[in-house]
């Protein structure tokens, strides 16, 4: 499938700094060909060249010093470490599949490390969420940590592909909490599980994608402002990536703008 991607990110209007990241990339394994008597027409593009695309959000930790270096330094190690192993999501089959994600979770596991001990004073870090998708063809490989989210768009239904987490949603999972309780309780949005935090524990999953499904990584910057609803009826419309992306940060940012607000939106096509 072809994909078109665009991501951007704003401080909002509220926050002084931006503590969000974002990165869009391509990873690659291709034959280099030196000499053959084969014709060009006869090397398909299949054996010189394989990709997968690359899209990761951070939301640094508010109110914590340093959410913006612990965000950019999670995303830096993670993209360095994918880099180092992007040889292996060629040829996924079931046992290659659980070795990807197993180094995909490393990437994030390094992130974490690198973090404590480059940024962590008296044994205190800063910290932040961070929400990678990986799209390997038709399929999307996902590991995430903490509230940013990543949705998709699939017959003009628009569902979660990530859980929140948070005190609300791991109550609301225990049967100790209600919806509404949730709704009501101030320490529901506390994050149990942050990159760099004390406790980090990330969630993977998969989803297979066909052509004209949208793709959408986010910040809670969005999802403070813009209803599920909302996103849904932007995502479904037939504009480039670029104008969905700054569609929905215009939507954020008229409806308050109080946090910092990042999107990666990629619409894949035939």
């Amino acid at each position: 499938m072809s994909v078109e991607a665009y991501g951007l990110t704003h401080t909002g209007k509220v926050r002084e700094n931006n503590e969000d990241h974002f990165v869009i990339a391509t990873l690659r394994k291709a034959v280099d060909l030196g000499q053959t008597s084969l014709e060009n027409g006869l090397l398909t593009g299949r054996v010189r060249e394989s990709a997968a695309q690359l899209f990761v959000v951070a939301d640094g930790v508010g109110g914590h010093t340093g959410g913006e270096l612990a965000s950019g330094a999670a995303v830096q190690c993670l993209l360095e470490y994918v880099a180092q192993a992007a040889g292996c999501f060629h040829d996924l089959g079931v046992d290659q599949e659980n070795e990807f994600l197993e180094r995909l979770e490393a990437g994030i596991q390094r992130a974490h490390e690198r973090i404590q001990r480059e940024l962590g004073t008296g044994g205190v870090a800063p910290s932040t969420t961070l929400t990678l998708a990986a799209l390997v063809g038709q399929r999307v490989y996902l590991v995430h940590v903490g509230d940013s989210r990543a949705y998709y768009l699939h017959q003009g239904r628009l569902r979660q592909l990530t859980r929140d987490q948070t005190m609300g949603e791991y109550l609301l999972d225990a049967g100790a909490w209600t919806e509404e309780t949730a709704a009501r309780a101030r320490t529901a949005g506390n994050l149990i599980s942050t990159v760099g935090g004390t406790e980090m524990t990330p969630s993977i999953g998969l989803v297979d994608l066909v052509p004209g499904d949208v793709l959408l990584l986010c910040t809670d910057g969005l999802t403070k402002h813009v209803a599920d609803a909302q996103i849904a009826e932007q995502l479904g419309k037939n504009h480039p990536a670029e104008e969905s992306a700054r569609a929905l940060m215009d939507m954020a940012l008229a409806a308050g703008g109080s946090d910092n607000v990042t999107v990666i939106v990629a619409k894949l096509g035939e």
